[in-house]
């Protein structure tokens, strides 16, 4: 093993005021923990060590649901950054590389700046530190230096006056050799005013034993943890922002990007327009050209280049929409594969459903997949053209070329290219419908 992340996640998390353990709760759909795990390994980490305390069995659950690579160390009482990791000392004396120490409450970090922070470490072969600059720095522990060099971390609460007024803060993410951090926190003690084993510490202790130490920037806003409910706002609405800005860098169009919202793991071609008011859950998969109109629901679905989703459309989890399809104003899909060039434009419901190219679903059909204990499947063909209110009740299969009569319950497989018309005859009963209504004023004048 080469490169090592260390991600702390053994905080309680009391002022979250909530029983999950802090590092799961979610931000745009995934926890802390998974996002900050995704960054150490999209970066270039061989492997990832966990280090839990506070509701540790649930967290490693969670973790090890989605990954398997991933270990695991407990730290039993919480004395500091310093002595968690040297509860990892084990792991780090694996790493031929550089060991980087990241944090589960702290899911904004990006990957190239923990790749840069890596590297800034084996350049100097010492401690490498992760850096911002804040008009407010407020708590946050200051980056002491002396031009390009790290000269010490000092605590807010253990500065001087004139070290308070430094507004280059600590992240607290710091990269060191692995050899040499194993060694440097076993230096570390606690005489300071918290009592805890600081992992700061050891920009001091490696210049005194000769070793070069540095720093590198990023913006403040990577650099956001979580403790209360109102930072997990903060972060999860700057994690959109982020979102929104990556997408439109590569090409995607938004009108109000404000009001798009993203999940984790949303993916969107070049060229795609996002009308406002759309929400992506997860799994979303959008290629070139594709326009989704406004107030539309997406989650678990791929959708195909030059498609059209929308206005309030609702695309449902094994939606599969094909290269020019049209799915149009409250339509919703389930478990639906629609190919190539086919329209379902109107109030309608597509499920647990095949759709040939370029078939066209008039509105308000549906398709009656629910028996009330099992689903079953609806097979359309192409050119097929499905007038409007039919309700297709499955198992049912319709050829190509086919058709349905508007309003009728198909209910029989329909050959290819016949049409099939399934509703009652009509009777005009005469004027029937006036003496009904006089019948109903003059009950409702009574009353």
């Amino acid at each position: 093993m080469k490169n090592l992340a260390l991600i702390l996640a053994a905080g309680k998390g009391t002022r979250m005021k909530s029983e999950l353990p802090k590092c799961l709760h979610e931000v745009a759909g995934a926890p802390m923990v998974e996002h900050v795990l995704a960054t150490a390994i999209a970066a270039g980490t061989d492997g990832q060590v966990v280090i839990i305390g506070h509701g540790g069995d649930q967290l490693k659950a969670v973790i090890e649901a989605n990954r398997d690579e991933v270990v695991f160390e407990t730290q039993g009482e919480q004395l500091g950054t310093g002595h968690a990791v040297q509860i990892a000392k084990a792991h780090i004396d694996q790493s031929e590389k550089t060991t980087v120490i990241l944090y589960g409450d702290s899911p904004l970090i990006k990957e190239d700046t923990v790749r840069a922070l890596m590297a800034k470490a084996e350049e100097l072969q010492g401690p490498a530190v992760l850096g911002f600059d804040t008009p407010n720095p407020g708590k946050y522990g200051r980056l002491l230096t002396q031009g390009d060099e790290l000269i010490a971390i000092r605590e807010a609460k253990d500065a001087t006056a004139e070290e308070l007024n430094v507004t280059l803060c600590n992240s607290g993410v710091i990269a060191c050799p692995s050899a040499l951090l194993n060694t440097l926190v076993a230096q570390i003690n606690n005489n300071n005013a918290s009592g805890e084993y600081y992992l700061t510490d050891i920009i001091e202790l490696a210049r005194a034993d000769g070793h070069k130490t540095g720093f590198i920037l990023c913006e403040e806003a990577e650099t956001q943890g979580v403790n209360t409910p109102a930072d997990l706002r903060s972060v999860s609405a700057e994690f959109q922002n982020m979102k929104r800005e990556e997408f439109l860098s590569q090409g995607v169009k938004m009108w109000n990007a404000e009001s798009v919202y993203f999940h984790h793991d949303t993916q969107i071609g070049a060229g795609s327009l996002i009308e406002p008011n759309v929400v992506f859950g997860p799994k979303v998969t959008i290629e070139n050209n594709v326009q989704i109109r406004a107030f539309s629901h997406l989650e678990d679905c791929h959708i195909c280049e030059n498609a059209q989703i929308g206005p309030y459309a609702r695309i449902r989890p094994g939606s599969e929409i094909g290269d020019g399809a049209r799915i149009g104003n409250f339509v919703e899909t389930k478990n639906a594969q629609i190919a190539k060039g086919a329209k379902v434009n109107h109030l309608s419901y597509i499920g647990d459903t095949e759709i040939g190219e370029n078939s066209n679903i008039g509105a308000g059909t549906i398709t009656c997949n629910y028996d009330g204990v099992f689903k079953h499947k609806t097979k359309i063909g192409q050119r097929v053209f499905i007038g409007s209110n039919s309700s297709l009740v499955a198992p049912l299969e319709i050829g190509d070329d086919a058709m349905t009569g508007s309003g009728s319950v198909i209910t029989e497989n329909i050959p290819a290219s016949d049409l099939a018309i399934a509703r009652s005859k009509q009777v005009n009963k005469a004027g029937l419908a006036k003496k009904f209504m006089d019948r109903l004023r003059a009950l409702k004048s009574k009353q």
